[in-house]
């Protein structure tokens, strides 16, 4: 096992030496598929669901061509995608999010995103960022390969040992929002999914049953699983029968190790854990049954088929077949957020003291029924998206919160500021801010922590409210919003314009290309039903 984490070292720090651009191509089409055995149209990259893992290394520049082959009027014909939890330094052009920083392109177009990772390292996933298109299947994985302080605690990281956890809906996105916002919607109910998937694979009570996925491992060695939480609405516990896991890291960010017996993890939240194959030579259960707000009466199956969400992690030497046991509860310790200790630099920015920051922002999100939809404000307003995308208005000029139309929910905040923001409303929302991770001041759990908190880019809200904090050391617009993707269409974001003049011009200005700025004209013109 030495000379194989040695190995791994060796080839991480070669990698990282070398400085590349890892190109990839995705054709965004319509495709049916069956992922748990129910088929629908979809709208995949490269035709599988979840979408191709992508890898590069620390320094390097990802390069993706995204082909828009969409032909399917009944779901959004555009697309945008969103690189989750990429910091994009001087590149919020190609951070993805429709009408905050591209107009989106346009069907039987195409658009480059280039991104240098500069020193980012960890996992992290893309997914559509229109509307609520990545229900219908655009979502995928992403791994930067690390220099890595806990590289000695593991001997195998590679592709297969990449889990992505997301829930499938067997209705069209379109057709769920239309029901979500409706004035009769006055509980709030979400649709729930049909089934919860580990790699793309998925059970429902009534429909074909698709084989388990399985992760096969040595006895002996250890495995750097990259779990990621990839779903449009569901939380997802995980667990391994009989095996620990050390999380050593949230959300792209390292983190001391710490071992716990089973995972919550938020939509858009990822951990990588290591587990050891010390058990006996045999096939063990990997759960990951989803949770979500449920309404009353519960839909039919639900109870069944959101527990029914499991894999099989296979000893070689093992049957080749699933575990003779019936897949268990779960039991034991689960992973307390707040006991999470960042391995580098764990203060949180500011002083040590509420509202110990530049600017503090109090935010208060609630859900409304009026006359003409159901939705969710922050703050009393309602964020609906510009038709010009905030990051041109700011190329345009744009410098102060009254530039922006009241419904953009837009917040100025200046280089280098300590921000300090609270959120309040009922629990169980995941706020995910683009452009930067954030110390979890105060979390869903624990209590108040300026000296070690948590550091990641998704975090859930909490009776009582959630404090985080970043610095302001990467100007452009970047998004703050809920992680359940019905509940951002309906309204739950605001923006923060960070350093708008610094955007503009300078040192950290953002500078477009030609492909860039033809997508807005290019898609204004298209009509309602190709948008």
């Amino acid at each position: 096992m030495q000379l194989l984490a040695a190995v791994t070292l060796f080839l991480s720090l070669s990698f990282s030496a070398k400085a590349a651009d890892q190109n990839y191509v995705f054709n965004i089409a319509n495709v049916e598929l069956a992922p748990d055995g129910f088929t629908r149209n979809t709208v995949v990259a490269n035709g599988q669901f979840p979408g191709p893992l992508l890898t590069a290394n620390k320094g390097d520049t990802l390069n993706i061509l995204v082909n828009n082959n969409l032909t399917e009027t009944s779901m959004r014909r555009s697309t945008s995608i969103h690189w989750h939890g990429l910091f994009q330094h001087r590149n919020a052009h190609n951070d993805g999010p429709a009408f905050v920083t591209q107009c989106p392109i346009s069907p039987d177009h195409s658009y480059t995103y280039s991104m240098p990772l500069a020193n980012q390292t960890g996992t992290y996933w893309y997914h559509s960022h229109l509307s609520s298109q990545y229900l219908d299947g655009l979502r995928g994985p992403i791994v930067i390969n690390p220099e890595d302080p806990n590289l000695d605690l593991y001997d195998v990281d590679d592709e297969s040992t990449v889990i992505t956890l997301a829930d499938w809906f067997h209705t069209e996105s379109p057709e769920l929002l239309t029901a979500y916002m409706a004035t009769t919607n006055t509980a709030s109910n979400d649709a729930l999914p049909q089934s919860g998937t580990i790699n793309g694979v998925g059970r429902t009570s009534t429909d074909t049953q698709p084989a388990r996925p399985v992760f096969t491992v040595t006895s002996g060695m250890r495995y750097r699983f990259r779990i990621i939480n990839a779903s449009a609405l569901a939380r997802f516990n995980f667990q391994i029968s009989g095996h620990t896991l050390t999380v050593i890291e949230a959300d792209g960010e390292n983190h001391v190790p710490l071992t716990v017996d089973r995972l919550l993890l938020q939509p858009g939240q990822r951990y990588s854990v290591v587990v050891e194959a010390n058990q006996a030579v045999d096939n063990y259960w990997i759960r990951a049954p989803m949770a979500a707000r449920t309404p009353n009466p519960a839909p039919t199956n639900w109870a069944t088929d959101s527990d029914n969400v499991n894999a099989v992690l296979h000893y070689v030497g093992a049957a080749d077949a699933e575990p003779t046991t019936t897949p268990p509860a779960l039991s034991g310790t689960v992973l307390n957020e707040a006991l999470l200790v960042p391995s580098t630099n764990p203060a949180a920015p500011g002083t040590a003291v509420a509202g110990g920051a530049d600017k503090v922002f109090n935010l208060a999100f609630a859900t409304v029924t009026d006359s003409t939809s159901h939705h969710w404000t922050v703050n009393g307003v309602q964020y609906i998206s510009p038709t010009v995308p905030t990051l041109l208005q700011i190329l345009s000029g744009a410098t102060d919160a009254s530039d922006f139309a009241t419904n953009e929910n837009t917040f100025i905040i200046n280089k280098g500021d300590v921000v300090e923001i609270n959120i309040t409303g009922v629990p169980n929302h995941p706020f995910h801010l683009h452009g930067h991770s954030f110390s979890v001041v105060k979390g869903a759990t624990g209590s108040t922590n300026y000296v070690n908190p948590p550091r990641r880019d998704v975090t859930p809200s909490a009776t009582g409210g959630i404090t985080i904090r970043f610095t302001a050391d990467n100007p452009g617009p970047w998004i703050l919003h809920c992680h359940i993707d019905l509940h951002l269409d309906a309204g739950l974001a605001v923006v923060f314009a960070e350093a708008p003049e610094d955007v503009a011009a300078g040192a950290d200005s953002v500078d477009p290309d030609d492909s860039w700025d033809d997508l807005c004209p290019i898609y204004n013109a298209l009509a309602a039903e190709d948008q």
